[in-house]
């Protein structure tokens, strides 16, 4: 149950005051076994689903999560999954039915009780492109919550300026495709941001790889070239946290398509009127 069904049973009479405060106030803190503490609010604050970061966690931990959230919130999303994590996660889901989309390559799942009501999808495009296939895992996690968040993911891979026609032509396509905000992912010296951002009129996510041989200190050195980048308009995020830069880059999209579908509306209103 989401806060809008509550409210709108209170109105309707289907249930008093007290039961509304009762499961409104279930939107706060909850605690799993002593030694978890899920905020299941934090969706309504924020308009962001909780992330449940699977490293450092035993597959047990993970599938007391998904028993005690799913039922809940409605849907659960895991990143950073191990070989062993997914496996666990597999063979629960299909015991209880729940819905499975998992992305081995991103390490990332989300389990979704069936008839979930998805998120309003908007008008809105976030471009996701990458300098190398290494730096893929990253990418595939970002476009994951990207599409969670309910905004189309424009991706292009393997654009790197080794080969330089190739980020131009990449570039191009952002350019015809009319994304709202671009994520760029890299590793090595982490220049394909830089370059992007010099050429593009929105706004630009770097995204630091911890690929690349000894002196890129597994991702600081494409952090630091990123954050010293000379174009204006390019922000950075942490090295490999496809999830941060997907969410910066969704609530500024989705802002976005919000506006534009209210102009939407009120163009097509205008026009009936007329």
């Amino acid at each position: 149950m989401d806060i809008r069904k509550i409210l709108e049973d209170l109105v309707q009479g289907k249930i008093d005051v007290d039961e509304a405060i009762r499961l409104l106030r279930l939107f706060s803190i909850q605690s799993i076994e002593t030694f978890i503490k899920f905020n299941e609010g934090r969706i309504l604050r924020r308009d962001v689903p909780e992330i449940i970061m699977a490293e450092g966690k035993d597959p047990q931990t993970l599938i007391k999560l998904i028993e005690k959230l799913v039922p809940r919130t409605g849907k659960v999303i895991i990143s950073r999954l191990s070989s062993e994590h997914m496996d666990a996660i597999k063979r629960f889901t299909q015991s209880r039915n729940m819905v499975l989309r998992l992305n081995e390559i991103g390490r990332i799942a989300v389990i979704k009780s069936r008839g979930i009501k998805e998120r309003h999808k908007l008008p809105c495009k976030v471009g996701l492109i990458t300098a190398g296939t290494a730096d893929l895992r990253v990418a595939e996690e970002a476009r994951v919550i990207i599409e969670e968040m309910g905004c189309d993911a424009v991706t292009i891979y393997d654009v790197g300026i080794a080969g330089l026609h190739r980020t131009l032509a990449a570039v191009r396509k952002l350019k015809e495709e009319d994304v709202d905000v671009v994520i760029v992912i890299a590793g090595m010296e982490g220049a394909l941001p830089t370059i992007v951002a010099s050429l593009l009129d929105i706004p630009v996510i770097g995204v630091p790889t911890s690929i690349g041989y000894g002196a890129g200190a597994k991702g600081w050195a494409a952090l630091l070239s990123m954050l010293q980048a000379c174009p204006l308009g390019l922000a950075v995020v942490n090295i490999d946290n496809g999830v941060n830069a997907a969410i910066i880059a969704s609530l500024i999209a989705r802002r976005i398509g919000a506006v534009r579908e209210k102009l939407n509306k009120y163009s097509s209103h205008t026009v009936h009127s007329s």
